[in-house]
This record gives structure tokens, sequence and C-alpha cells, in this order.
């Protein structure tokens, strides 16, 4: 067995590609190593901003031989008057036997020629310089370059390659660059080329003698700096933003963290545009205090060791000085035209080409979240329509402003800064303009499940009515997301309905909701080019039910069981799924639910089996004077107990219904034990089948009970 060390060296790829080439990388080379025989070590990723490398380990030298087993033509056509003819001929120069060597099998197609072949194995070498360059070629990346080669396409221009197995290098060759046992170290802090002497661990130590860590000791080494950093300021703590990290460590090879400060009057302006500046623009780390509060300061990631004349520290402040002095500028002209005169410049500025602008889409919405509004109004929660129009109103009209051209991820953030500042309507209490200000500020929330949902119940409607209005016009246009292709970031938008839906326990079926939105572009230029409106809820409802099959097991962790049983019962109830799936997970542990699983699983093969067969239960269930007792018996359990299985439900207090149902268990057993269903009498077979369709029904209410696998069996 061998170690396997494979490292492409080229340009600075960006950061923010790194993590998924080296994972996919790693998949790719696993699965060609697997697929060819030579699989069954580990796999270590190996990446900097300059090489996406790895090592396998316990890579055998050479496939091992194999025999296989070839068929060729029938009998029929390989002889003729007890001759070969001369598909035999080929079938056996083919399998490398004499003809008279090939063996006859009898196959469900008659009988067929044969012929076990031994096949010696290749060597590791030379299967991987025949695969591993269409391995690296096929990577994905958003973005490709080509360079010497147009048929062999990488991210930056490919400098050097090192390709191992232990000590001897694989002459493999990947855009016009021959792999050799040369790699490079640190641009700055090194001499450049390093031998590497075989693969394994004695890379790894080559490349940090030559002041190259590997990501983990990088993220190590870069906290240990911003930690000594910010101990030289009293009381200070650097802001934890684990993304901003991500990227600095994909940024450097040996990372080292300098100190700057900014003028204490540019902390006049707000927290969330001095830290977008510093982290989105220039990749800083924001200081605070004890409480939170932003101090003067910032802390820079640098890929050297140091800076002993100060003069990167200098640099970086200057720049920061600059960016700052521009923020300030765009936020004191952006004070000259308040959010109610931007409404109407809303009309130049474009959502999507096919769906009109934003002065339209602002109207959509408004419409949207009073209809929801309503609906969360009639279930007796406290809501507040108007200040939920008024931000719809005024939730977009932050893209015409100068801070936002400049700092795009401050949409919202910025819209919401303004209405605080900014005399909305002078008849408006304080109160209710914060309210306003603070559901413009949140309505693009949550970015993604581990973001916060709004604060407050009139942030989540219009957070909702938004998502729901973008997704109702891309699927009504026929952009459904397919596989990584989400363009729009539809299933974001989505899962955040999801989690807002939760967050606040909203009473909102997904499936009204998104008619609603799409109702809202009724009239418009667009609706010609929609689809057909069964096709819109079908492909709606599919796509919801995939976003809360992740919500369910990705984030609240239920098993794939139970979100499978529970949306088996109804997917349209976001807060009603959630309590089904909670109710399940809790009387999973008892026997009668394996024993109602497989009653379930019993009963709709035996309905399964009666339609493809052409037999149908009667209309509805009777009592007949020769039905045994155990028919009768489990015939009054369902018309006792099933008004009060109901009454659980509207009630949603799925635990007393499923305990309720456990209770079924015995006369489940002694029916099916005593009591055959598919009897010859078509009258009694019927009634038979309508009481199993019936109690399928009663015991699917709430979950699907023959998704749930018990004892590791589905």
């Amino acid at each position: 067995m061998a170690d396997l060390l494979l490292e492409i060296g080229c340009e600075e790829i960006p950061a923010r590609m790194i993590d998924a080439a080296s994972m996919e990388l790693c998949q790719r080379v696993g699965a060609l190593l697997v697929r060819e025989r030579l699989g069954g070590g580990e796999i270590y990723p190996f990446d900097t901003p300059r090489r996406l490398a790895l090592i396998a380990s316990a890579v055998p030298v050479a496939q091992p031989d194999f025999t296989e087993r070839l068929t060729g033509p029938s009998v029929a056509h390989a002889y003729k008057d007890g001759q070969p003819t001369q598909a035999a001929i080929s079938f056996a120069k083919k399998a490398g036997i004499d003809v008279s060597r090939l063996e006859k099998t009898i196959t469900p197609k008659g009988e067929y020629l044969s012929a076990s072949v031994t096949r010696k194995g290749l060597s590791a070498a030379d299967v991987l310089v025949e695969n591993l360059p269409k391995e690296l070629a096929a990577i994905y990346w958003p973005k490709n370059m080509y360079w010497r080669n147009p048929t062999e396409r990488f991210i930056r221009p490919v400098r050097w390659i090192v390709a191992m197995l232990d000590g001897e290098t694989i002459p493999l060759e990947f855009d016009g660059i021959r792999a050799g046992n040369a790699s490079r170290g640190h641009r700055i802090l090194s001499d450049g080329e390093v031998r590497i002497s075989r693969a394994g661990s004695a890379y790894v130590d080559a490349l940090q003698s030559a002041k190259v860590l590997g990501r983990a000791e990088r993220e190590r080494q870069s906290r240990k700096a911003l930690d000594a950093a910010t101990r030289t300021i009293s009381g200070a703590r650097w802001r934890e933003d684990k993304p901003l990290l991500d990227t600095v460590v994909n940024l450097t090879e040996f990372p080292s963290v300098v100190l700057g400060g900014f003028d204490s009057q540019f902390l006049e302006l707000p927290e969330e545009v001095l830290v977008t500046v510093m982290r989105d623009h220039q990749k800083y780390f924001a200081i605070e205090d004890s409480s939170g509060k932003l101090l003067p300061h910032f802390l820079a990631v640098l890929n050297t060791d140091s800076d002993p004349q100060g003069l990167i520290r200098h640099g970086n402040e200057r720049v920061l000085r600059a960016r700052f002095n521009d923020a300030r500028f765009f936020w004191e002209t952006d004070q000259k035209k308040s959010l109610l005169e931007r409404l109407d410049l809303l009309r130049g500025v474009t959502f999507q080409k096919d769906l009109g602008t934003y002065y339209e889409k602002t109207h959509r919405v408004q419409r949207l979240c009073s209809w929801l509004s309503e609906q969360v109004k009639q279930s007796g929660l406290t809501v507040r329509p108007g200040v939920i129009h008024k931000a719809a109103a005024l939730a977009k009209t932050d893209l015409t402003t100068e801070l936002v051209k400049e700092f795009t991820d401050l949409q919202g953030i910025v819209g919401g800064l303004y209405a605080r500042v900014q005399e909305l309507d002078s008849i408006l209490p304080q109160a209710t303009r914060l309210a306003i200000a603070d559901a413009i500020y949140d309505h693009y929330r949550p970015e993604s499940t581990d973001d916060d949902a709004p604060r407050s119940i009139e942030g989540a409607v219009l957070s909702i009515g938004d998502k729901a209005d973008t997704i109702a016009g891309m699927f009504a246009l026929g952009f459904v997301p397919s596989g990584s292709k989400d363009p729009f970031a539809l299933r974001r938008q989505a899962n955040g309905i999801v989690k807002v839906i939760d967050k606040y326990k909203l009473p909102l079926r997904l499936s009204g909701m998104m008619r609603d939105a799409r109702a809202g572009y009724r009239g418009s230029p667009a609706e010609g080019k929609f689809v057909a409106p069964a096709a819109f809820e079908k492909s709606v409802a599919a796509f919801f039910r995939e976003r809360l099959e992740f919500y369910l097991k990705d984030v609240l962790g239920y098993g794939y069981d139970v979100v499978n049983a529970v949306l088996a019962a109804g997917a349209d109830d976001v807060v009603d799924v959630i309590a089904r799936a909670e109710a399940v997970k809790q009387v999973l542990h008892m026997p009668e639910f394996a024993a109602i699983g497989a009653a379930c699983k019993r009963i709709r093969n035996i309905l399964r089996q009666a339609e493809e067969k052409g037999i149908r239960p009667a209309e509805r269930f009777e009592y007949l004077p020769d039905d045994p007792f155990e028919q009768k018996n489990l015939a009054a359990y369902v018309d006792a107990n099933r008004p009060k299985i109901e009454e659980y439900g509207r009630k949603k207090e799925y635990s007393n219904a499923l305990l309720l149902l456990s209770t079924s268990r015995e006369r489940v057993d002694a029916f099916f034990d005593r009591v055959m269903v598919m009897a010859e009498n078509e009258k009694i077979r019927a009634n038979r089948l309508a009481l199993l369709r019936t109690l399928l029904k009663e015991f699917s209410t709430i979950a699907d009970f023959s998704e749930i696998v018990t004892d590791g069996k589905a």
C-alpha cells in the first residue's frame, strides 16, 4: 500500500471557491480510486489560495487481478451445422481464448455462449495518469479560464503539479504542465521551490517549513493572532464572524494580524454601515467593548508574518478612512430626499425583466401582506396591518439611495435606518414609526437558516409577503430551481418563509399564500408568459414540500422516517406539520406504533393489490349479520373513536390522538389473524376492503405510519 499525493498549484484562487472545489476534488479522486479498485483508505484535503491538494492513504500499487464472465451470442447464432460461426469466433477473440473453450449458459432469454476471463490489474500509476486529468478538468467552477489547452479549463492558470505514490512521481499531465515532485512555498516568506521527498506527512512537513499551513492550522493561527492583538486594548474583544474568518483563512497561507484604528468621529454613523465597510470591502474584523459597543479599531489578517515598520497598518487605516468618508458622504446626501419621495423613483428600478419594476412589486407585496395580515388577525394573533402596509410601501425605496448603490449588502438595512431618522408622517406616533423602521430593516431576514427571523410579527409578515411574491413570479415564468442551479436564490427565500412561519406560529397555508401571490400579477404584461395555474400549483407544492423536508431534517433534527411520515399526511401547513412531527417523535418508542406501522403497510398493500386486480371497496362499510366478531370489534372501535380523533386533530392535540390510536393494536392484530379480507364472496370482500380503507384514513390523518422505520428495517 502507498500514499497518494496530488497537488495542483496555480495562481490565487478566489477565496469563496476554495472549499467547494477542495471537497469536490476529494470526492472525485475517492470515487475514481473505488471505481478502479484502488480505494479503501482515507483522503485528506490540503488547500491554500495557491493550491488544491489531497493525500490518499492505503492506495494499492496495482489493481488486483479479477475474473469476469462475459456473455456472447446465442448458441443458435454461434453454430451452424455443428461448426462455429463468425459470431462465435469473434466472441472468442474478444475473450482472448480459443473458440473450443467457450461455454454454454442458460439465461432467461435462452442458451447463450459465455466465457470466464481473468484480467490482470493495471498499475496504480498507469490508472492515475489516464484518469486524474479528466477529474481535474471536470471540477465545477462558477467561472473558468483556459490557458494553454482550450479543452482543459481551470479557475486559474496552473503553474505546477505534484503527483506521487510514496516516493515515486506519477508522470501525469494537465493544462500543459507535467507532474513532478517540486511544490512551492509561501510567495513572500519562502525561497520558492520545495522538493517533496514522498507523499504523506512528509509533504505537510515540507510545506510548513516553507511557511504554508493547512486550513485547520491557518484558522488556529488566525484566531490566536486575533486574540493577541485584541488584548492590547483593555476590555476589548474582536467580534466573532465565522464567514469572515473562513474568507481570510482562504486568503492566506501563513496568517498574522495587525491592529489598526480610525477616527472616533466615524462612530456617529450607524454601526451596521461601519461594520459592512470593514467586513465586506476590506475583510477587517470589528472590535467592540464588553457591552457590544463598537470601538474605533479594527483587525486585518495579513498573508505574511509581521509588519515591523507599520507600513501595512498605515495603508489599511488610510484606505478605511477613505471608505468611511465615502459612507458618510452617501449618508448625508441620501437624507436630502425622504423614503416617501423615493417611492416614485422605483418606477425606474427593474425587479425582473419580465416581472416589471420594484414599484409594481411594492404594490403587489402591499396587497399580499394585507391578505396575510387578515389571516393572522383572524387567528387571534395581535398584528398591526397599518404598520405592515406602510413598511411594505417603503421597503424597497432604499434601492434608490447612494449608500445602497455603493454597499449593496445593506439593502433593507439602510431603509430601516433611514426610516428611524426621517419623519415618515407628521401624525405617526414615535413608536409606530420605529415599528415601521424595524419591519423594513428585517424584511430580508432570514437570509439563511442560521440567520435570525424578523424581530416583530409585522416584520415577519412583510418578509413572507416579499419572498412569496418573488417565488410566485419566478415559478409562474417557469424558473424552477433544479440541481445546483438556483440563480434567483428561491430555495433560500422559501427556507426563510418556512422558518418565519414556524417562529411566529402563523396560520398560513402555503398553497393559498402562493395562489394569492400569483394573483397579484393578474393583468400585468408578464401574465401572458406564465405557465398554466395547475402546473404552477404542482411545482410550487413540490418545491415547498422539499423545503419543509429540509427544515424538519436539517434544521429541527427530526429523523427522516418521521419527516416522510408526517409530510405524507399533508405538507401545506408549516405549524401543523411541525406539531405532528413532534407528536410522532414522542411516541416512537412505544411498541404499539411499530405494530401500527406494520398494519398500515399491510393495509396499503392489500388495497393496492385489490386496485390492480380491478377489485373496488364498497362505498361505505356496513355491519353484516354474518361478520366475524373481530371484524365487528374493529369496526366498532373506528366508529367510537373517529369523532374523538377528529376533535383532537382540530385542537392540534396530536399526542392525545396518537395515544388513542395506539389502543387499536389488539383489535387490528386480531382482525388480521382471524379474518380473510379477500373473501370469495364479492360483497363481503368489498365490505372488508371498505373497513380497511376507513381504518387507513384514520391512521393517516397525522402521519403515514408505514413510513416509520423500526428495528433498523423499513
